[in-house]
């Protein structure tokens, strides 16, 4: 069955830098757009990022697309997540989604904290 297992997360100080890993298994990932959703303490799910199949086509909402970079491995199934100079309003937990016609599959999430 599809699994989405993130990793990387942790405590930083406002400016420093985190990767994010999202492992995935159960489905071919090499065939499908991969996302980055991210749920603030209090908030909604906001969309962070997301990745076409091969990986040369990246998107992002202009308030991060200066800090943040998608990437994967399809020989790998992982997909990444390069954060750089980190706000704390970039705390929160972070999802590996993926969608299907019908249905999402998400991990478990990896906490992300911005704080001095």
């Amino acid at each position: 069955q599809v699994q989405l297992v993130e990793s990387g997360g942790g405590l930083v100080q406002p400016g420093e830098s985190l990767r994010l890993s999202c492992a995935a298994s159960g489905f071919t990932f090499s065939s499908y757009w991969m996302y980055w959703v991210r749920q603030a303490p209090g908030k909604g799910l906001e969309w962070v990022s997301h990745i076409n199949t091969d990986g040369d086509r990246t998107y992002y909402p202009d308030s991060m697309k200066a800090r943040f970079t998608i990437s994967r491995d399809n020989a790998k199934n992982t997909m990444y997540l390069q954060m750089t100079s980190l706000k704390p309003e970039d705390t929160g937990v972070y999802y590996c989604n993926l969608r299907l016609m019908f249905k999402q599959y998400w991990g478990q999430g990896t906490q992300v904290t911005v704080s001095s």
